[in-house]
């Protein structure tokens, strides 16, 4: 296997000395293009793991494209430097190399493209986080038609996450289901389209029907803390208050239940659990520091919040769309505007948990790219945060008062 003092090859070497330097080098120039291509396919590197090198992997252009792809690098240049690197490697006969090795070549590839310090910095933070295995549940909260499914979907690629569980599905899963206990508690008609004496019977409904919602996920997200693997959920049915209480209390709250943020590392603090009127209340304490363990998850709240213009035009299509689509008589004005204006107070409830510490991002039907690249560049931050969490409780919430110099709520509009 090659050593760790001559498994770097110098990129730089290849250069032809005419014009700009190609990143590899290309063989003979009688083997045809069809010929490398086929042996770069073929051809396995393996990549030796541990100190003692006694286990390996084989190197995967996809994988390798995809973690420099959450590290923000375009798609196109990321498949292009993966392929590089295999070239680089197979030119030079580096079949067996070790992990620091393959590591060094690719940041050289990276950095002659373009993408420096900062990039590789992100790579080698992506790949400590995946490698200690910590569970990140990451909500993304918002009422009908503010992009929930299209963000969380595109995020996950972008993240290289493998599951989106979405809280709609697992309604209807529920509703119709032969548990008797699950189908009885919710109702075939959405609790924005029933009518309610007042806002706060509707957001207690609400509430309630998020906690049988969350329980119906409890094996999903059992599997992911045990695997130690990232999970986005997203959806309507989806309370944040439910998923902020601690183990103590069962992992389910109130509805009136409000989030109170947790103190930073620097604080030494304890949750006392909670207090009348259902909120939780963390006081501080005096007392020795503690042995660092491992929260079992860290769970990553944003609220979406469309324009009110915007949302308005899309839910007033999005109504005529159901209506067409279940042959029902389509509503009269008068009814549209009290089920577009009992989805405002879930968003208003949703939203005010941006008091506590959540984050809120404002959003456009025109900003949905620029959505996604905030969401990306504020989850780049959070994992080297978390990789120094210093906390002692089962569940951890982040916010952007432990991230420090994270902006609190990111206002979209302006970019559009």
């Amino acid at each position: 296997m090659a050593s760790g003092s001559n498994g770097a090859v110098k990129v730089e070497a290849a250069s032809s000395g005419h014009g700009e330097a190609p990143l590899v080098s290309q063989g003979s120039g009688s083997q045809t293009a069809r010929g490398t291509a086929s042996k770069y396919d073929f051809v396995k590197v393996k990549v030796w793991l541990g100190a003692n090198a006694d286990h390996y992997y084989i190197l995967s252009r996809f994988l390798i494209s995809r973690m420099l792809l959450v590290t923000k690098i375009p798609n196109h240049v990321a498949i292009k430097i993966s392929l590089e690197l295999k070239k680089l490697l197979i030119d030079n006969s580096l079949l067996d190399v070790s992990q620091s090795d393959l590591e060094a070549n690719l940041f050289k590839l990276m950095e002659r493209r373009g993408y420096g310090a900062e990039y590789i910095e992100r790579y080698k933070m992506m790949t400590k986080f995946h490698h200690q295995r910590l569970p990140l549940i990451i909500l993304v909260c918002g009422t009908a038609c503010v992009g929930k499914s299209t963000l969380a979907t595109q995020l996950a690629q972008r993240l290289n996450l493998p599951n989106v569980l979405q809280t709609d599905m697992v309604y209807e899963l529920l509703r119709t289901s032969t548990d008797h206990g699950n189908s009885a508690a919710l109702a075939s008609t959405p609790v924005w389209a029933r009518d309610f004496s007042s806002p706060e019977e509707l957001i207690t409904e609400f509430c309630r029907e998020c906690r049988v919602v969350r329980k119906g996920l409890d094996g999903d997200l059992k599997k992911a803390m045990k695997d130690g693997k990232p999970v986005i959920i997203e959806g309507l049915h989806l309370d944040p208050a439910i998923y902020l209480m601690n183990e103590e209390s069962g992992g389910f709250g109130s509805g009136a239940l409000q989030m109170k943020a947790l103190p930073s590392s620097a604080d030494t603090a304890a949750v006392t659990g909670l207090e009348k009127d259902g909120e939780a209340v963390v006081t501080k304490e005096v007392k020795e520091p503690v042995k660092w363990t491992p929260p079992k998850c860290i769970i990553v709240p944003v609220v979406l919040k469309m324009a009110e213009v915007d949302h308005q035009t899309l839910l007033e299509e999005w109504i005529a769309s159901r209506a067409e689509e279940s042959g029902e008589i389509e509503l009269t004005q008068e009814e549209k505007d009290a089920l577009i204006e009992r989805l405002r107070i879930i968003e208003d409830y949703l939203c005010s948990f941006e008091r506590q510490g959540m984050t809120v991002v404002n959003l456009s039907a025109t900003t949905f790219p620029q959505t996604l690249d905030w969401m990306h560049s504020y989850l780049l931050e959070v994992c080297p945060f978390m990789l120094t969490l210093n906390i002692t409780v089962p569940y951890y919430i982040m916010s952007s008062v432990q991230i420090g110099s994270m902006t609190l709520r990111r206002n979209l509009l302006s970019t559009s």
